[in-house]
């Protein structure tokens, strides 16, 4: 008799900066999508694979639903986290605990439209000083949509997570065959890993407005020295103010964010990298179509 196997795609949904990305790689046990404490750091779908003996499943990481699509950038944003909904087999519902804002609403919304089971996961509860307030939010969560489930999440405790992995678990669909090979930990190539890694840093280390206004080009990838690779990465800004800020005084802070990304991708790769940053300006890329399209932000 062929041994069955129980295979399925789990979106993680929810508004920017309630923790989605850091629930993804706690899931995982690893890092696969890049964090933040500023809004809209995750922008394309990312899928992080976990594999379990005859279960796999594939954790959707989207980028934050939001109000508001003036720029091209925020319509891409919303459009590429909303059509990950279609061929998945369970939602995450990821919203912040005592707190309920407009984008939430918005985006119970958007799940309501949707025929899959839908887990409300209610994140950072480790925060809540008053735990007797807890309850009765639970309730009030309970009354806006009949989830399948409702999870208070605390990330670092590893009861939340195996919660949470046990009632996706229930929906995953029976499968001849493992979807990707035991091994794949995302479906995402090294180019765009690194891209990321050199991202975060800048977000770290820049103020609150410029970093929407970067993206990373990766020029150069060259790794046929099996010792060290060679990487040339274009940070995108749209004005030459923002190409000075990036650069810092002296080219300090450009320095610092490579020396910090240099080793983020010798941890990824496991070898020696050698790294090479030009900061260069293509004014008002994320409004518009075209720039957005050759720098990587196409439907997938």
């Amino acid at each position: 008799m062929t041994e069955k196997y129980h295979c399925g795609f789990v979106a993680i949904i929810g508004r920017p900066n309630v923790g989605k990305s850091t629930l993804l790689n706690t899931l995982l046990g690893r890092k696969i999508s890049i964090i933040s404490r500023k809004p809209q750091t995750t922008r394309h779908r990312i899928i992080g694979i976990k594999t379990e003996g005859h279960e796999q499943i594939m954790y959707v990481d989207t980028p934050g639903l939001h109000l508001g699509q003036k720029k091209a950038i925020n319509r891409y944003l919303n459009k590429t986290a909303l059509q990950s909904l279609s061929d998945v087999d369970a939602v995450l519902f990821v919203f912040e605990a005592l707190v309920w804002t407009d984008e939430d609403d918005w985006t119970l919304e958007k799940l309501k439209t949707i025929n899959k089971p839908i887990i409300a996961v209610i994140n950072k509860i480790d925060k809540i000083k008053d735990k007797d307030r807890l309850l009765p939010y639970l309730a009030r969560v309970g009354e806006r949509f009949a989830f399948a489930e409702i999870i208070p999440l605390c990330a670092r405790q590893q009861k939340s997570i195996e919660l949470i992995e046990n009632a996706v678990k229930k929906y995953l669909p029976e499968a001849d065959e493992l979807y990707f090979p035991e091994e794949m930990v995302t479906d995402r190539p090294q180019r765009f890993m690194i891209a990321e890694l050199i991202r975060e840093q800048l977000l770290e280390a820049l103020g609150q407005e410029v970093p929407h206004s970067i993206t990373i080009e990766i020029e150069e990838f060259d790794d046929s020295d099996a010792a060290i690779t060679r990487i040339g990465a274009i940070i995108w800004v749209e004005q030459e103010g923002q190409k000075a800020i990036a650069i810092g005084a002296q080219g300090r802070r450009l320095k610092e964010v490579g020396r910090l990304s240099r080793l983020e991708i010798e941890r990824l790769l496991n070898k020696k990298v050698f790294l090479r940053l030009w900061v260069k300006v293509r004014g008002a890329w994320s409004d518009d179509e075209r720039a957005l399209r050759s720098l990587g932000f196409t439907d997938e």
